[in-house]
């Protein structure tokens, strides 16, 4: 039976005491709810923009360029942030087989200024054709990320064959468990076995010379992706070569490329001597 006044009965003021603790009370519970709200806005934002990463790369609907940085902090790394447009990848090398065992200042401050610039930083791991164990490239992945701030990992010296498929699957899977959307490159140098398609968001599946360039043969099954699901590193590239090689790139399906002068161990040293003509090349793009 409802009391006498209906279903909510007012209940007795609260005594002078009572209510003076009431007050800080409220006040504690708007704060808290604010803060929790201004925590759940920041972890949502940060995310989107994890999530973003790998399907802003792959649904790029111009060439892109992809610099391996392996070269110190200094003047190229500059350079790069202040070109008009930046390149969408760097590749960031710390030791030579990944992350290092300690950060380097001027490497987190290349870093930090390439990706304000609106580059995505790759983190270098070598996996020397399946032999290097995967708790170490687990170890990379981790490190970038405390370290760099780079959540986004370039797979080297990966191989073609499908009977080693499942070390890249794994590495892969847990890349994408630790980092949520990010994006994973993986570099066979040549084409694969087209399963690797499904362990790699991004394949760099020519890394050699333009000599060799001209004679490549690009498989069927390539057309059946996107077209930024593959990038081409073509070095010992000559200044009046570099429109044909952009050119054929783009004629054989490869969203992201690189090009260089450079040649041998050095190859990769430096950006091209003809960088800028390069980078306004693959800025014509108007889509």
């Amino acid at each position: 039976m409802l009391e006498r006044g209906g279903r909510h009965r007012r209940r007795q003021g609260l005594s002078g005491s009572a209510r003076k603790h009431r007050v800080p009370l409220i006040l504690a519970s708007i704060l808290l709810i604010a803060a929790a709200g201004v925590v759940i806005k920041l972890i949502v934002t940060a995310n989107s923009r994890t999530v973003s990463t790998a399907s802003s790369l792959i649904n790029s609907p111009c060439q892109n360029v992809v610099v391996p940085a392996y070269f110190y902090p200094g003047a190229g790394w500059t350079r790069a942030a202040d070109s008009k447009p930046v390149p969408r990848i760097m590749i960031l090398d710390v030791s030579g087989t990944g992350a290092g065992s300690a950060p380097e200042r001027k490497y987190q401050s290349a870093a930090k200024r390439a990706q304000a610039a609106g580059i995505t930083i790759m983190g270098y791991s070598d996996t020397d054709y399946t032999q290097r164990p995967p708790a170490d490239i687990e170890a990379d992945v981790r490190n970038y990320k405390a370290w760099y701030g780079v959540t986004d990992i370039f797979l080297d010296q990966v191989s073609s064959d499908p009977g080693q498929l499942g070390y890249y699957r794994n590495l892969s899977t847990y890349i994408h468990s630790v980092n949520p959307g990010s994006a994973v490159m993986l570099n066979p140098g040549t084409y694969p076995d087209q399963r690797y398609m499904s362990a790699g968001d991004i394949l760099m599946v020519f890394e050699n010379t333009y000599a060799n360039y001209l004679s490549l043969r690009v498989p069927g099954w390539v057309r059946r992706y996107p077209a930024t699901r593959f990038a081409h590193v073509i070095y010992g590239t000559s200044a009046s070569q570099l429109p044909d090689a952009l050119s054929l790139a783009r004629q054989r399906h490869a969203g992201f490329v690189y090009v260089t002068n450079g040649t041998g161990l050095e190859r990769y040293n430096s950006l091209p001597r003809y960088w800028a003509a390069e980078d306004a090349i693959i800025g014509r793009c108007t889509a």
